[in-house]
């Protein structure tokens, strides 16, 4: 099943001339061409947090989490070969042209991408200089603020299979331009980072030259900035600070230290007939990078509905997108400077798989954060999953499941006003505590609080998919996928909805949604279980097997029996019953 990703930064690399290099020696080009790979262009690709998603014999494509980290990697590739070809005759050089764009792509199944945002990086390449990078018109309006560069404006240029002409401008790569963070025009004041995440929401432009849609676009940031509010651990900027900026074009790094923020989200309204177009940008102020892009598609027949969805969609994209870049600064923090906030950060990438062994290594740090602060609510929210993790996946160890009740109860005690924490202490609730009015109460507390909390949507699909009523489990799923569909929690959605279809007897319909949620975390061992159940009674065999292996590879110790026995008290009795059926046909030890 593919996906549409939102402006996607895309790097197209070729070798110019390679066909003519290969017939003068052809394993001489081939050797040097993969030694260039293995020394220069994978590390560098890798360094700048990139990912190669289709080769041939002499190019590449490649996808960066934001167009700073393509440029970046573009220009230490270009400058990488400048001493490599310094002593080689010029007829026997390896030369590499590269095209940068960023735009929307498809993304298959097998993660390769297709559509305009690929085929313009493509084309771009392909009319490159030797040596050169060409970058589209939307990427550099989204790099020059936050970079030195230095550029030569080429014009629109008209590109194979590309019904518009692309605005083009060529990275001059040998010139002063550093492809590091700008200076910035003037020094100023600096103002202190507050002691958690911080954010400010600038004015929108109004790129219509309409007086009315200055109105819509100030309404909207006024609702984002009440909206991020509601993130309890987020301080944002008041609104009279962020629209002393109403009318400028300030630069980012500037704006980080005037107002003493580690984030901000700019955007545009454009409006074309009676049609509107809004973009939105998520930048660390510190270095220019951009986190996060996206643009939305509305009619004017109802301007405050419209309003009111791209708010909910920009709030609830912004929290798991900064919570990512603070996992990433504390990351980079020295072990002995980590205060309960850094230990809690640094112990979330250790959920994603929802698996024992990575879950204890949370479970580590989170013991460290609630001993420097023991009233941590998040930090309980989520000892108490890392302990569920380990009861249901590690062997019903009752004192673990004890300890995992109790600090789930005591996220709620101290976390009455954090989503995130009310949110995650559901699955211990829920699975350890047998308690789904507490789990549902939660969940319910949570969406009171920040009704755009995609944790609450995720989590709150999960335990109604497996206790409670199928229609919100469903319509929790379909809400948090549209908030944040590249959350690591996004598993909990397609794994709910398999549930769901488990519950209604549509046993193909759940393969293909369980399959999905396998996908998107392959290494959570009880998808493949409910998977290979599902499989096995949509009459699927000859795939039954491959999954049934997956399983017991994941989870050597797996028995149907204490499974099914264990989640009986909480599982939906159709649920429990198609369940129980599958697995008896899928030769997975009893």
């Amino acid at each position: 099943m593919s996906e549409t990703r939102k402006l996607a930064a895309i790097l197209a690399a070729d070798v110019v001339g390679f066909s003519r290099l290969s017939a003068a020696d052809e394993e001489g080009t081939v050797s040097r061409l993969r030694a260039l790979r293995h020394e220069l262009i994978d590390p560098v690709i890798a360094a700048h947090n990139g990912r190669t998603f289709k080769t041939t014999g002499d190019g590449r494509l490649s996808e960066f989490p934001s167009i700073v980290d393509a440029v970046r990697a573009a220009l230490e590739l270009q400058r990488g070969m400048i001493p490599r070809n310094a002593n080689v005759a010029p007829e026997k050089r390896i030369e590499f042209r590269v095209g940068i764009h960023l735009g929307d792509v498809i993304v298959e199944h097998d993660g390769d991408l297709m559509g305009d945002g690929v085929n313009i990086a493509a084309r771009l390449e392909g009319i490159c200089e030797p040596g050169a990078i060409c970058l589209s018109e939307d990427a550099y309006r989204h790099v020059r603020s936050r970079l030195d560069l230095a550029v030569t404006d080429l014009g629109r240029k008209e590109l194979k299979n590309i019904p518009e002409p692309v605005h083009v401008l060529a990275l001059e790569v040998s010139k002063p331009g550093s492809g590091k963070p700008a200076a910035p025009d003037s020094p100023k004041m600096r103002m202190a980072l507050p002691d958690k995440p911080s954010i400010v929401v600038l004015p929108f432009q109004n790129m219509s030259g309409d007086p009315e849609q200055e109105y819509f676009a100030d309404g909207m940031v006024e609702d984002v900035i009440t909206g991020l509010s509601r993130i309890n651990w987020l301080f944002v900027v008041a609104r009279n600070s962020s629209f002393a900026y109403k009318g400028k074009s300030p630069d980012i790094r500037q704006v980080g230290r005037e107002l003493g923020v580690r984030y901000v989200l700019e955007g545009s309204v454009r409006k074309a007939g009676n049609r509107v177009r809004i973009t939105g940008q998520l930048v660390e102020a510190e270095n220019g990078t951009h986190l996060w892009a996206d643009k939305f598609d509305g009619a004017l027949e109802d301007v405050f509905d419209l309003q009111d969805r791209i708010t909910e969609t920009v709030v609830g994209v912004i929290e798991p997108n900064v919570r990512r870049a603070e996992i990433e600064r504390a990351r980079r923090r020295r072990p002995d400077s980590l205060d309960a906030y850094d230990l809690y950060l640094r112990a979330l990438p250790h959920f994603a798989s929802a698996m024992p062994a990575d879950a204890s290594v949370g479970i580590g740090y989170l013991e460290q954060a609630l001993t420097l602060d023991p009233n941590y609510a998040v930090a309980h929210a989520y000892l108490s999953w890392g302990l569920e993790i380990r009861v249901t996946r590690g062997g019903f160890n009752e004192a673990d499941a004890i300890a995992g009740v109790r600090h789930a109860r005591l996220a709620l005690t101290h976390g009455t006003e954090d989503p995130t924490a009310l949110s995650v202490a559901t699955v211990a609730l829920l699975h350890l505590g047998r308690d789904f009015q507490a789990a549902s109460g939660a969940v319910a507390r949570a969406l009171l609080l920040n009704g755009s909390c995609a944790t609450a949507l995720f989590w709150g699909a999960h335990i109604n998919s497996m206790s409670g009523d199928a229609a919100i489990a469903e319509d929790y799923a379909v809400r948090a996928l549209r908030l944040s569909p590249f959350d690591p929690l996004s598993f909990l959605s397609h794994s709910a909805r398999g549930f769901v279809r488990l519950r209604e007897g549509r046993y193909a319909e759940a393969s293909a949604l369980l399959f999905e949620a396998a996908q998107t975390n392959p290494g959570f061992s009880v998808i493949h279980i409910f998977l290979a159940a599902a499989l096995a009674l949509a009459g699927r065999s000859d795939e039954v097997n491959s999954v049934s292996r997956r399983v017991l590879e994941l989870e050597p110790t797996f028995r149907v029996g204490p499974f099914t026995e264990y989640f009986s008290a909480i599982m939906r009795p159709e649920l429990l019953n198609s369940l129980a059926s599958g697995l008896q046909k899928t030769g997975l030890p009893e």
